[in-house]
């Protein structure tokens, strides 16, 4: 069942069952879109089918099947794979299917349930539990083996892809050593081969990219920048842009080499059209704004006196709640503020921000409005994750209030289901997390957090406008 994008839909849809979502393409999404007399055919996939099993709902016509499943399938090491499954890269697999970078956000400290194991070589903290396990499938997405890429980080949340294949890891924590039972520093942005297992050895931070609450990374090819999200609160998180040392080159061991403060890292800070500054991104309430960007140098990138995001007056930058989701498209960043309420200027359930660096502008794409009924199924609340679809448009992982979803938002502005958590037991509600597709664009791979699932979705896939 798809969502028209309207505001007169969204207030159709509120009267009647209380539906949260208020969306309409920006500037660039209007252009693309059909004639109301051109009778389109419906976006999306059509109406979801609920599991028998009880996992996930998928349009008819779609299949799943569980690649991981944190405590059931086993590492090669012969540990159990880890638990809170979350942000995920796929890479092209040499011989055919699909290399997937699965982070686990654990923040615990090492002992704990389900941990990613310490192996010799591989661990950067023997007082962290979190990490990234490293999945390679066949080409339908059955899985093939499992195997520990990074362990000893802490809240391994999303990341990013680099150009030269290889996998950030973020830590969404702002922790010193000695404190959680830590052993080091936490809140840094570690890299992981997909590939070599010998290049994840001794695994360092990349200390030049900040220390903070870091959630997710997308990398800008030709100028080497790195737009930086981070999720956090009492004051609200910033975007941050880290601009490459003059001479640097972005290829495998670059990032390692870097010293702890080449490049420059910024802060962003928004300028409305009438040249007032824009405080914080919750003020934005049209679809289509557009904001010019400046990036404000960080003081002390490290945080370790004052955190990064506090070492700025709110007249300094511009805030934005649960900045989440960040992912490079072929001429951008889109960026996701997940919802706003507490702290907020306004209140909503959902921002998608479209960076463009050429014009240094952000301009808004979609919104959510408050879902007054986030346990009743056909609103959409809270997203998370975001990636390209290959068949147009986004795929959002939805971290609402309520029924939880992995939803399409198409380059015209409309938003549609792909699947539907179906759980009934204590994984009821849990979020999405890592909708990637495969390099051949033939399986969407995603997870459920908690315990830990990674599904292969397959079926008919088009191209959605």
């Amino acid at each position: 069942m798809t969502q028209e994008l309207s505001r007169r839909g969204f207030l159709q849809r509120t009267a009647v069952a209380g539906a949260g979502v208020m969306l309409i393409g920006g500037t660039e999404m209007l252009m693309t879109a059909p004639s109301a007399s051109a009778a389109p055919r419906e976006p999306g996939y059509g109406p979801l089918v609920a599991d028998p099993a009880g996992r996930l709902a998928l349009p008819a016509g779609f299949a799943y099947s569980i690649v991981t499943h944190a405590g059931v399938t086993r590492l090669e090491s012969g540990e159990p794979t880890p638990r809170n499954h979350d942000g995920t890269g796929a890479f092209r697999r040499r011989g055919g299917g699909t290399v997937l970078v699965n982070n686990h956000e654990i923040r615990d400290p090492f002992g704990t349930h389900l941990p990613v194991p310490h192996l010799d070589g591989l661990t950067y903290d023997p007082g962290a539990a979190g990490g990234c396990t490293v999945v390679e499938t066949n080409p339908d997405g059955t899985r093939r083996t499992e195997y520990v890429g990074i362990a000893g980080t802490a809240t391994n949340c999303a990341g990013g892809q680099t150009p030269w294949d290889t996998w950030l890891t973020c830590e969404e924590i702002d922790a010193l050593a000695g404190t959680g039972g830590f052993q080091k520093d936490h809140g840094y942005v570690f890299e992981v081969d997909p590939y070599d297992r010998g290049a994840n050895r001794d695994p360092q931070p990349i200390k030049a990219l900040g220390r903070f609450e870091h959630e997710a990374a997308a990398l800008d090819p030709r100028r080497g920048d790195i737009y930086l999200t981070e999720d956090a609160a009492k004051p609200n998180g910033l975007l941050y842009r880290w601009a490459p040392p003059r001479g640097y080159r972005g290829r495998h061991g670059a990032l390692r080499g870097l010293g702890p403060t080449d490049g420059v890292l910024g802060a962003m800070k928004a300028v409305d059209g009438a040249g007032e500054h824009v405080p914080d991104l919750s003020l934005a309430t049209k679809v289509g704004t557009t904001y010019a960007i400046e990036w404000v140098p960080v003081p002390d990138r490290d945080g370790r006196g004052t955190a990064t995001r506090k070492q700025f007056g709110d007249g300094d930058i511009t805030r934005a709640r649960k900045l989440e989701g960040a992912w490079w498209d072929a001429d951008g960043a889109w960026i996701v503020s997940s919802f706003a309420r507490e702290e907020s200027p306004v209140q909503h359930d959902g921002q998608v921000w479209f960076y463009d660096p050429e014009r240094a502008t952000l301009t808004l794409r979609l919104l959510f409005g408050r879902n007054a009924s986030p346990d009743v199924d056909g609103a959409f609340d809270g997203p998370d994750n975001v990636s390209i679809s290959p068949y147009g448009g986004v795929i959002l992982a939805e971290d609402g209030e309520g029924v939880q979803h992995l939803v399409g938002a198409t380059e015209s502005g409309v938003t549609f289901p792909v699947a539907r958590n179906d759980f009934t037991d204590d994984t009821k509600n849990v979020e999405f997390t890592g909708p990637v597709y495969s390099p051949d664009r033939k399986v969407l791979f995603a997870n459920i957090q908690e315990p830990g699932y990674m599904f292969a979705v397959t079926g008919p896939w088009r191209h959605q406008r």
